[in-house]
């Protein structure tokens, strides 16, 4: 059975157990196992850190929440685990309620005078290189994870 481990900033959540029971319960109905970081019951920082990446690497693909979390970008914990599973040879996905790009977001600079980049990517071109994007919730995504298995 395909696993996938489910990666975002869900865990931060008050309810974060309780969405992680869900995402698991919506993977299973696409024939799939759903590894929520919390499963790895660590205790401390290097603890929760080794246990994620041993999820990720147990994992045949990953499917990400992209969604802006404490500011414009996704979380940067995900985005690592987004690099690292890159970097394993694992397929991605990533999803965002808010697909329209980068530009059409945030415009052509920041509130800093920072330019916004602009190669028609709803996210910063290292993750919508390393991962199929897809409009909509984790529903969205594991559905096209499986057309495409």
């Amino acid at each position: 059975m395909h696993k996938i481990y489910l990666a975002g900033f869900d865990v931060f959540a008050p309810d974060a157990v309780r969405r992680g029971t869900e995402m698991k319960r919506a993977c299973a109905e696409f024939g799939c196992i759903g590894l929520y970081p919390l499963d790895n019951e660590a205790g401390g920082a290097q603890e929760i850190f080794r246990g994620n990446l041993a999820l990720i690497e147990g994992c045949d693909a990953v499917i990400a929440n992209l969604n802006p979390f404490r500011g414009r970008e996704p979380d940067s914990g995900t985005a690592f685990e987004v690099g690292y599973a890159h970097a394993k040879g694992k397929r991605i996905y990533g999803y965002l309620t808010d697909a329209r790009t980068m530009r059409e977001k945030h415009g052509s600079t920041d509130e800093h005078g920072f330019a916004v980049e602009d190669f028609g990517m709803a996210v910063n071109l290292m993750l919508g290189c390393a991962a199929t994007i897809v409009q909509g919730g984790l529903q969205e995504c594991l559905a096209q994870l499986v057309r495409e298995r």
